[in-house]
């Protein structure tokens, strides 16, 4: 980072929260509560999915594809936000800070397409039963799944290597580098930067909500004529994925639409909550709780290991 004066920022000073030690207590263990349910919670829907052959099937596999990428988001921001909550030299260098931006653009591409692929999953296991395991056969899942990541690096990662930006500041009022964060920080015009935001945001946003969107579409049309027994099936296996959907695109969208100039800091701060640290917490828990496969593979996993320890004992 440079001034115009060519003064050079070695380190990005964040911010944070707050400078009160008791709010910044308290926060440290709200967040270590969220990060640690966040880890299990991806770990243990990971974990039942590999211990359960009957759960070996394109919709897991994309499945445990989300915890990872959940997984990744948390860790990226989430740690470095809980050493900096007591620390009064709230710093991260610049290359740690690019890298936070582009893992996080990745991660956040990957997980819009991976919610439209599990959509289409859906999509062809309800609408198209009989092509299902030709048209989502092991090795077109495995080939999707890498065009995810390669298409999110394309759209979301690579374009923000040529943003040419001078900035006056290093204080960043956010908890980790955030784009748009850091944007305010720029001397220059950066209405160009934030054509290419918006532009990003429509490709890797807007265009996997209307995949998503056309696909429960035409699900909810198909369901509607199924007999009241497989129609509570369906919609039970589609809801958590609705929930999922919902809270991600909803918390991203009202980040990334629109110039940044129109949102406050804060603003920005606070969204970032959501979809960061609140998002990878919850994806594990709506997902468990509203699918039978894994809380049966939880329940006899348990009984199990009671069983084992009874024995043990005696």
């Amino acid at each position: 980072m440079a001034t115009k004066n060519e003064t050079i920022f070695y380190e990005v000073i964040l911010l944070g929260f707050s400078n009160d030690p008791v709010v910044n207590a308290a926060l440290f263990v709200l967040f270590v509560i969220i990060y640690i349910v966040t880890v299990a919670g991806n770990g243990l829907i990971l974990f039942m999915i590999f211990i359960n052959p009957q759960l070996h099937t394109p919709m897991y596999f994309f499945l445990c594809m989300l915890s990872i990428l959940d997984m990744c988001y948390s860790t990226t921001a989430v740690p470095k936000l809980l050493a900096d909550l007591f620390s009064s030299h709230r710093t991260i260098s610049s290359a740690g800070c690019s890298i936070q931006i582009y893992v996080i653009l990745l991660v956040e591409g990957s997980e819009c397409l991976l919610l439209a692929l599990m959509a289409y999953d859906r999509y062809v296991a309800i609408c198209q039963p009989l092509y299902y395991f030709v048209l989502m056969r092991w090795s077109v899942c495995y080939k999707l799944v890498t065009l995810i990541f390669i298409g999110s690096f394309m759209m979301c990662a690579f374009p923000s290597f040529f943003m040419q930006v001078t900035f006056c500041d290093n204080q960043v009022n956010h908890f980790m580098c955030e784009m748009l964060a850091i944007l305010k920080l720029a001397c220059t015009d950066i209405s160009s930067n934030e054509l290419v935001i918006f532009s990003i945001s429509f490709l890797s946003l807007l265009l996997p909500l209307v995949i998503i969107l056309v696909s429960y579409g035409c699900i909810i049309s198909s369901v509607l004529n199924i007999h009241n027994a497989g129609r509570s099936k369906a919609f039970s296996t589609c809801t958590s994925h609705l929930a999922v959907v919902a809270l991600y695109f909803g918390t991203v969208m009202l980040m990334y639409f629109g110039p940044s100039s129109q949102y406050s800091t804060n603003q920005e701060k606070y969204s970032s909550i959501f979809y960061v640290i609140l998002s990878p917490m919850l994806n594990p828990l709506i997902y468990s709780l509203n699918n039978r496969e894994v809380k049966d593979t939880f329940r006899k996993h348990c009984q199990n290991v009671m069983i084992f320890s009874k024995v043990q004992i005696f």
